[in-house]
Order: structure tokens, then sequence, then C-alpha cells
């Protein structure tokens, strides 16, 4: 199957799931959801954050580089089901660190992304663990530009004005959003203020709300559910709930252009 519709649209999936201790029974989870959205039509799925460990747990002893198992299973899982997994995991930082990686893996596209904006907030300390990257990172697919972002990142603007000066159309942020009040809501208002800010698609992919289930009790930064894919106008185009749930969008290239010729910040923007 051609990645993009004859329509010129691409079918993405967004795998809100909840990730746990254990590395294989995550590779499992990611394998049921490929299933999923493979069978939905999808050519691209988005994981959340921490995909291969949750957070709350200790990190250093299973980061490894891009060439390790975890990272291969991934690369295995994407070719069997002929799609582009976008997922987080660690891999080796300096001085006892790790750093926060988001793998994008399959169809021809193989790139990493290390978070740039470490969580020290709310009482979490994601530094003391964690590694910062420091490098914008994009690829093409299916006729689209892609730029990568984690989590806290979505808090600054120019994180993602970036993204959109080096040619993304679609930002996808994979996510393990802190509890707490409010904080369901800022999630998604900070996915469509971004996306209002650049003209472009953000898929905001978080790890389904683990309180909500019993399975945390939210003293680290697990997830909050309410994924969201947000429009190039910062309507939005789908979104989730609390709990484990797989949504599908289609974008288009068209949809951008469309955006961008009415709303022409990008081209009308000024640098201070």
């Amino acid at each position: 199957m051609e990645p993009t519709a004859a329509d010129g649209t691409l079918r993405v999936a967004v795998a809100q799931v909840t990730s746990g201790r254990e590395l294989d029974e995550n590779l499992e989870l990611l394998r049921r959801s490929c299933d999923e959205a493979a069978a939905g039509g999808a050519r691209l799925v988005v994981f959340p954050e921490a995909m291969m460990r949750s957070f709350g747990h200790r990190l250093v002893d299973i980061a490894e580089p891009l060439d390790g198992p975890w990272a291969r299973a991934v690369r295995q899982i994407a070719a069997d089901h002929g799609l582009l997994v976008v997922a987080g995991m660690f891999t080796p930082g300096s001085r006892g660190r790790v750093r926060n990686t988001v793998l994008a893996t399959g169809q021809g596209v193989e790139v990493a992304y290390d978070k740039i904006h470490l969580f020290d907030a709310f009482g979490f300390a994601e530094s003391d663990t964690v590694e910062p990257g420091s490098q914008v990172v994009t690829f093409s697919f299916a006729g689209l530009t892609f730029g990568l972002a984690t989590c806290y990142d979505i808090r600054f603007p120019g994180l993602f004005s970036a993204l959109a000066a080096a040619g993304a159309q679609v930002i996808l942020v994979p996510a393990s959003w802190g509890s707490g009040e409010g904080k369901a809501e800022a999630f998604g208002l900070l996915a469509r203020a971004r996306a209002m800010d650049t003209t472009t698609y953000v898929v905001a992919c978080d790890q389904a709300d683990p309180v909500a289930q019993g399975l945390s009790d939210g003293s680290a930064p697990t997830g909050v559910g309410h994924s969201v894919v947000a429009n190039p106008d910062g309507s939005v185009l789908v979104s989730a709930g609390a709990g484990p749930q797989l949504l599908f969008a289609d974008l288009s290239a068209e949809t951008v252009s469309a955006v961008r010729r009415t709303l022409p910040v990008l081209a009308n923007a000024h640098q201070f």
C-alpha cells in the first residue's frame, strides 16, 4: 500500500497506552497497537514518551544505543507491519545519566531526537537522571515534513517555531504528562497553541492515565491521557479520554498550505 491515499492524505495512528517497568511487555504492547494501527489503515503510528520503560523506575540500567536490542525490535515490528513507528526510549548519556530519546523508524525513515527541555517542574527533576539534547530534528515521509518534540518541550514555542522554520508541517509530540489539577486541560491547550503558533498539525500522544487504572500513585509523570491531534488552525481534529485508546487522523499537506495562505503567521513573523 502506498503511504498516501489517492486524495493525498496520510493516515496517522496515535497509540495512547500505558507502558510499565518491563521492556518485553512494553514491546508486546507496542506490537499489539501496531496490529490495530495497520488494520485501521495507518501508515505512521505515534507512541508516548517513555514507551521503553515508564518513569518512576530506574532508567540508566536499561538505556541502550539506537542499534541495541530494544530499538532493533521496534524496527522489526515496524517492518513487519509496513509502518513508520515513533516511540520514546532511553539512550546512554554522560556521567551516569540517560538521554530521553524519540526513535522514528520504518518505511525508509531512521532518525532520533533527544529531548531538549527537561521536566524540572512541579517537584520533579528530570535533569537528575537525564541529559538534555540540543538538536532540532525533522524528517520527510509521504509528502510531508515532520518535526519531533517531547512532552515538556510543548511549553516552549521557540522549539516549535524552529521546527516550522526547518520545514515542518506536522510536529509529533510523544509525552508522559505529569498529573495534577488542570494538567490534562493544559496538555490540550498547549498542543492547540503550538499548532496555531506554527500553522502545523500537532500530534500529541500521551501515556494513558495509570492512576485512573490503579497502576500508579501519580508520584512520577506517568501520563494523564487526553492525547490530541490539533489542526494547523488550532482546532481539534481528534482527541482521547483518560484511558487507553487508539486514535486515527488523516493529515494532508494541502490543509497546511490552505491555512498558511489564509493565516500567514510564519511569513509575517519578525525576529526580536
